[in-house]
């Protein structure tokens, strides 16, 4: 027989318009059963016939669990085994690189993540450098940005890049004056060495998820929106299966695998509400960090830039007709604000398809923009209009916003523009990117709210302030907007009855505490389908 529990003398903030807020709430099995006030519930589920457990939470604060958006599971997972390349210098980054090298046979591969060029005097590295600290093994450091890469001659060599070898589709190999690959790869040429580094065992790759799970549960995630691949899938089922999937996944496919999702008739919602399917995702450009997001006028400084358009609206209406006529909705990669323009008008041939086979489908599918950096004046009312989701990650605005100033100047005004979507009507899902930038929430809801770093730069107003959002707004991005964009707002998303009891208990709350603070927030119990863990 099931526990009734009794959560009590709480403040419950329920993200329900309906009841914004509680002292007390009733949990049965998976579900929350009722929200109310402590005499009330307590007086009636003490004579409940079921064994009752009443938790006195001493004025603490109960919030929803909170869902990112968009994290790429199986990256962040292992990106916890490598060396941390985020460094405020080249040569931190490269002695972090050597002390690893001391502890490796010859020849295994060393692994990287986090370096960005532009916070390094010297810009990007090159192959000699990483040679010179790792002689006799292969190294492999993928940028922030996870768009660029940076490998040693080792590395280049068992990849077989030289100067005769062209650059791939969708890719660029940077090259010295005398024409021989410089150590960095950007967009697509990053796959001839990440396709031939030993990949780690199904076993290996488990217990990597095992461990990232639960860092993101003590950090009050309940729910993650993943966008690896195949693999981090088969990793997903196994763990699901075996009962050790505690997190709830929403697990969107590469672009790659839709004719073979299509063939086995697989369709957006296949799953259970623990492990289900998503969106497919599309790539419409690169990255600000590289200058291969795609824009409308060349980067400040760089006249002959402009990034590069990997989808525009014609291909990506092709595509995505296919999806949508098999039950698939879109979560297509867009930066810069041509590629975000170009996606903009694919949704809006997308649309009007969707009328056609509207038979198929309950309601609107839930495409998705991810990032929406960048934004052309003329397209900010475009994604409320269409009704997309504006998957974005608001740390990305305060790690970013020196780089944006550098190279898009008065674009800016659009950039991460947050109050802008919410004022025209979108639904906001945020997200962190990890591993991009760190998973934890509360630094997300700090960087919305106040757009600073945590040293308070660039000052007490934030970065282009007119677009910081309220911590209210901030919170129902991370619940109920996430719970939008994966059609799951009937049950995830809130505190309400008949709601899964997907909670975090916090020591203070979060509405009487100073902006600059919210960032420090971590959880001290987190709850998944009435289940504590």
């Amino acid at each position: 027989m099931n526990t009734l529990t009794v959560l009590y003398n709480a403040q419950i903030i329920t993200l329900d318009e309906r009841q914004p807020k509680a002292s007390a709430l009733a949990i049965l099995g998976e579900r929350i059963v009722e929200v109310g006030q402590d005499k009330d519930l307590i007086q009636k589920y003490r004579q409940s016939p079921f064994e009752t457990d009443l938790i006195d939470l001493k004025g603490r604060t109960v919030l929803p669990g909170l869902t990112d958006a968009h994290l790429h599971l199986q990256q962040f997972s292992l990106s916890l085994q490598k060396v941390n390349c985020e460094t405020a210098t080249m040569q931190e980054c490269l002695d972090r690189v050597a002390e690893r090298a001391k502890t490796l046979p010859p020849g295994e591969w060393i692994l990287g993540h986090g370096w960005n060029q532009n916070n390094w005097q010297e810009g990007f590295g090159s192959a000699s450098e990483l040679d010179r600290v790792a002689p006799h093994h292969p190294v492999y450091l993928t940028a922030k940005s996870l768009h660029a890469a940076w490998a040693n001659s080792l590395a280049l060599e068992k990849a077989a890049i030289n100067e005769l070898i062209p650059d791939p589709p969708g890719g660029q190999i940077q090259r010295r004056p005398d024409g021989k690959p410089s150590g960095i790869l950007f967009e697509n040429a990053m796959r001839l060495v990440a396709d031939i580094i030993p990949r780690p065992s199904p076993q290996q790759l488990q217990h990597a998820i095992l461990e990232a799970q639960n860092a993101l549960i003590r950090m009050g995630v309940t729910c993650l929106h993943d966008f690896d691949g195949k693999e981090c899938f088969t990793a997903l089922q196994e763990l699901h299966q075996t009962d050790r999937l505690q997190i709830r996944v929403v697990k969107n496919l590469p672009a790659e695998l839709m004719d073979e999702a299509i063939s086995l008739g697989l369709r957006s919602g296949f799953g259970d509400d623990h492990l289900r399917l998503g969106s497919l995702k599309f790539f419409a450009d690169g990255a600000l960090g590289p200058q291969t997001a795609a824009m409308f006028e060349p980067y400040n400084g760089e006249p002959d830039q402009r990034g590069s358009l990997l989808l525009d609206s014609e291909a990506l209406t092709e595509l995505g007709s296919k999806a949508i006529r098999n039950g698939w909705p879109l979560a297509v990669h867009a930066i810069g604000d041509r590629a975000n323009h170009e996606v903009l008008n694919a949704f809006q041939n997308l649309r009007r398809l969707e009328q056609e086979v509207q038979f198929r489908t309950k309601s609107f599918l839930r495409h998705r923009i991810e990032h929406v950096q960048l934004l052309h004046p003329d397209d900010t009312l475009r994604l409320a209009e269409l009704h997309l989701i504006a998957s974005m990650q608001p740390i990305h605005a305060t790690s970013d916003m020196l780089m944006a100033e550098r190279y898009w100047g008065e674009r800016n005004r659009y950039a991460y523009a947050w109050q802008t979507q919410l004022k025209a009507g979108a639904v906001l899902a945020f997200g962190s990117d990890a591993p991009v930038e760190s998973p934890n929430p509360f630094w997300g809801i700090h960087a919305a709210i106040t757009r600073q770093r945590e040293d308070g730069s660039p000052g007490e107003e934030g970065w282009i302030p007119a677009e910081r959002i309220s911590l209210g707004d901030a919170l129902r991005a991370y619940t109920l907007g996430a719970a939008i964009a994966a059609a799951m707002e009937d049950r995830l998303g809130k505190l309400a009855p008949q709601y899964y009891a997907d909670l975090i208990i916090l020591e203070t709350n979060p509405f009487e505490l100073p902006p600059t603070e919210l960032r420090f927030l971590q959880p001290i119990a987190t709850m998944i389908g009435g289940k504590w863990l």
